[in-house]
This record gives C-alpha cells, structure tokens and sequence, in this order.
C-alpha cells in the first residue's frame, strides 16, 4: 500500500499524468486532422475521376456537399459560370429558387460574386447587418433569407481566365485557416480544369454527333473503305442500295460491286493519291463513282471516301430530251417542207380542174380520182402547218370541234389503218372558248396517239377510240368538255398521279418522251382548265379535257 502511494506521489511530484494527458489529447488532435486531409484529399480525387460525360454538375455538387458537411458546417453551395461577360448562376445545393433562380443573370452593381470575378481573388465574407462596415451586396437578402451568416467566393481559373465562381455558405461565423483556404483553392482550381475539359469534349461529341447526322443524311451513297477495299462505314443512302443491313457484316467494296480488282479505284487511288471518277453498271442501274484519298498527319493515305451517285434516271432524262429536240427539229422540217408541198400541189389540183371540164368518159375517173387525192393532200398539209405555227398564240373564239376535226384530219387516216375504229360524237350546239386551236388541237393530239399507242400493245377483236363533246354547268358556271375514251391496256393506279408529270411515260424505250401529258395539261391549265383521268387495267382509259365556256 505504502509502495503504491509512493509511486503515485512521484508521478504528481515529476508531472508524468499530465504529460500523457497532453500527449493523448495531441494525438486525437492530429488524428483528426489527418482524418480532414484525407477527406480534402479524397473530395478532390472524387472531383478529379467522377467528373465526366456521364455524371452531370449537380451530382457532382451533391457529392461534394456531403463529404464537405462532415469536416466543415456547411449549409449551401453554388456554382456561377462566367462567359461573354456574363455571370449566370448556374447550380445549388440544396436547391432552392429564393430570389435567385438557375439560369438568373447576377447583375454587375454591388454583387460579391463580381468581385471576386474582377479581383480574381477568394473573398470571405460575414453576414451581419450589426457590422459597422457592413456593405449592402445583392446577394445579402438571399443569404438572410437562408439563415447563412458567412460565405467563401473562390474564382473558378483557367489558363489565367475566370470561368466561373464557386461559392461555400455557413450558418456558423466561420473562420478559415490556411490550410482550409489552401485546400479550397486546390479544389476549385481542380474542379476548373474539370469544368473546362467536359466542354471541350461536348462540343466535340456534338460536333461529331452533327457530322455523322449529315454522313447519314446525305442522300448520295458514301463509303468509306480501307486500302484492301473494306467498307468501314456507310451512309443510309449506302445502306438502304446495297442493302447492308448488317452493321458488324465485314464486307468488301469489291465484291459490293463485283468490280475487278485491276480496273478498281481504290488500286488507281493508291497509285495516283489523286481523286478518281468512273461510271460503273450495278444491276440494271447506271451509277458515277467518285473516290477521294484520306490522307494522316504523315501524308499517307490510310482510307478511301468513296461518292457514289445514281445517275440512270439523269442520263434517261437526257435521252429523253435529246429523243424531243430531235422531234422538235423534224417538226420544223415537216413544216418546211409542207410549205415546199403546196405549191405543187396547187398546180396538179389546177390543171386536174381544167382537164376534168373538157375530159371523156374513160379519163373522167382517172382525173376525179386524181383531184380528190390532191385535196386530200392539200388538207393534210394544211392541218400539218396550222399544228406547227410557231407564232406567238393569241386567245380568240374558237371551237372546240373544229379542234378535233383538225387533228382527224391529220392522224385520223393512220388510226384507222392500224385497225382502230374511230367513234365521233360531236356536240354541233356547243358553245365556243376563248383561247387558241392551235394549243387545242395539241391536247388532243396528244390524247389520241396515247390511245392510239394503249390499243397497240392489245390483242382484241376490236379496238375503238371514242371522241364526244359536251357542254355541262356545275356551280353556275358553263363548261366544255372534250372526252377521249379508249379500250385499251389501261394505266395502273400507282402510276396516276405520276403521268402527268415531266418525262413519265410507262411506254417502252423510244415509244414515248413522256412529254405530251404534261405539256397538255399546261394548256389546259392556261386556259382556265384542267385534264382529269379515270382508268381500268386491262380496260381502257378514259381522259377528259375541261375548259371555261365563253360568257
């Protein structure tokens, strides 16, 4: 008992129980702060590997704000972007839409987050409205309105430019030493360069996003294809012709298009590093390649864009024009020579007149016949120079029927020849149009030889083209109608609303130009008209042509 006194007595006399209560309360001292470093340490390595693509600003915050509550009291944070001399407040957490809303524009006029933008400096600074150099800053309502009585703006950094402001708000009148403001500059600096490097790479992602919707929208076929001729990628426009409608199918731009490895321009490409062009033939279609190297940083090529573009039906437009100036030019010339034609034949129906006046018996017939050939001759000339005036039209009275007895005249002899019957029901009462029977005479000689061509490809007993004239009265209005029936092949639906445009025709190569319909129905419309269509496969067709009546 004595021993135990005497011991507790030296370690009184020497100090030795207050210096291992100091030395444990050192040691709990320095483990918290060791257990603070680790925490900053580990906020910023969080900063640093979340922050991506992925992960948005307010995750990020919210992660930050609970690692931050646990070594220091914090109740707000919040982060304001800078850009084209404007402070947007731009993420809060917690969130809240007092005074400030996300996206609200600080103002310039006594706001702390401005100064700290314009000093580029951390600014610390303490709610109390009791101070005597208190200065009325905007944000003071929100913060008392918070209950926040301190607050620590750090500038967001970059490359020596401010891109935004990082703000800290306590309940508490916090003082910060310098490790704390060591630490919150390592972080914002840290979170700039985050900040700065997502942008860049969402401008390239969107960037690349808005070149790949324009690859893939271009209505041409692009491929691009390695040195070997493998197709890396396509476009739709490539996927939808080739039907490549498999994505991880390797294919070869060779076997694509069964070319010849020798004749290939990706061969040439590599040999020339020059642009290539050549028309290749792919299933019936008519197509003209173009390839174009990819050149690295070394100048090597190391893939191949290659623009294909689908030019048969160009090159059957082509045709097409080229087949109507022939047949522009011929009517010129047949026009010309109708001309030429007259003048003999005025002077063999001339001299058939004088010799049928003094003629016998036995050469009366031979003269007739003669005379009435030549007229008919005469007519049919004429009706060919009234179709092929060139002279600017003029609108005046004229018929319709006399339109049609025109053209009767001058194709009506061939119709019949092909054993196609020529039913006509003119109406004689029928009233005139204001509007010129040279253009009138055109439509319907349009619609006679498609008739005339629809009977052709048909093997029946009878083929009959029925023409009728009427007049009818819709809506208080008068009109003229002029109708071309046949029984022929007829014309399928799908095709209906197509026969009236520009250079579609469903006759076989060289039949037809697939102009006349479209050229009528230009008439008809600057006459005040139109051209309507009803049709039955394996039937015939029935195409009526309306037109104002004169008032």
């Amino acid at each position: 008992m004595e021993v135990k006194d005497r011991q507790q007595m030296i370690n009184l006399l020497t100090g030795v129980q207050s210096s291992k209560k100091s030395y444990y309360n050192e040691l709990k001292k320095t483990v918290i702060e060791l257990k603070k470093k680790n925490m900053q340490l580990e906020i910023i390595n969080d900063v640093t590997k979340s922050f991506n693509v992925d992960m948005s600003i307010d995750e990020m915050l919210k992660n930050v704000f609970d690692k931050l509550q646990t070594i220091f009291p914090i109740e707000r944070i919040s982060l304001s972007m800078y850009e084209n001399e404007k402070l947007i407040l731009t993420n809060v957490y917690p969130p809240h839409s007092l005074y400030f809303p996300i996206g609200f524009e600080l103002s310039k006029e006594h706001s702390l987050y401005w100064k700290a933008v314009e000093s580029l400096e951390k600014i610390f600074y303490q709610v109390d409205s009791n101070k005597e150099n208190y200065e009325d800053y905007i944000e003071n309502k929100v913060y008392e309105s918070l209950g926040i009585r301190s607050v620590l703006l750090v500038p967001l950094i970059h490359k020596g430019k401010v891109i935004g402001v990082f703000s800290i708000g306590s309940k508490e009148m916090m003082e910060y030493d310098e490790d704390d403001l060591t630490f919150f500059q390592q972080f914002c600096d840290q979170l700039a360069v985050c900040i700065e490097n997502a942008r860049l790479y969402n401008e390239v992602l969107t960037s690349k996003k808005e070149w790949e919707e324009t690859f893939r929208a271009v209505s041409e076929m692009i491929l691009v294809v390695d040195l070997e001729g493998n197709i890396l990628k396509y476009n739709d426009a490539a996927k939808d012709f080739f039907q490549l409608h498999y994505k991880s199918e390797k294919r070869n731009f060779h076997q694509l298009l069964s070319l010849d490895i020798h004749n290939s321009p990706v061969l040439k490409m590599v040999q020339t590093k020059k642009p290539v062009y050549q028309e290749i033939h792919f299933q019936k279609r008519v197509c003209e390649l173009r390839a174009y190297p990819v050149f690295n940083e070394s100048q090597h090529i190391y893939a191949i864009i290659i623009y294909i573009n689908d030019i048969t039906e160009k090159l059957r437009i082509e045709a097409q024009l080229v087949q109507s100036g022939k047949l522009a030019a011929i009517g010129e010339m047949a026009a010309g020579i109708a001309h030429e034609l007259n003048n003999p034949l005025t002077a063999i129906l001339g001299n058939a007149q004088l010799l049928l006046r003094t003629a016998d018996d036995r050469s009366y017939k031979l003269l007739s016949d003669i005379y009435s050939c030549g007229k008919r001759c005469k007519t049919i000339i004429q009706n060919l120079l009234t179709f092929s005036r060139q002279d600017e039209y003029m609108f005046e009275d004229c018929s319709v029927n006399e339109a049609v007895e025109q053209v009767l005249g001058l194709i009506g002899d061939q119709i019949k020849k092909q054993n196609i019957t020529i039913q006509k029901k003119l109406d004689h009462s029928l009233e005139l149009i204001e509007g010129n029977i040279q253009q009138i005479g055109q439509i319907v000689l349009n619609l006679l030889i498609n008739a005339k061509d629809a009977l052709e490809e048909m093997d029946i007993p009878k083929k009959v083209i029925s023409i009728e004239t009427k007049s009818v009265t819709e809506d208080g209005k008068k009109w003229i109608l002029l109708s071309v029936q046949d029984n022929g092949k007829g014309i399928e639906e799908q095709y209906l609303q197509e026969i009236f445009n520009p250079f579609f025709t469903t006759k076989r190569p060289g039949k037809g130009t697939g102009l006349g319909l479209s050229v009528s129905l230009g008439i008809a419309q600057a006459h005040g008209g139109t051209i309507e269509v009803i049709s039955h496969p394996g039937k015939g067709s029935t195409f009526m042509l309306k037109l104002p009546a004169k008032q």
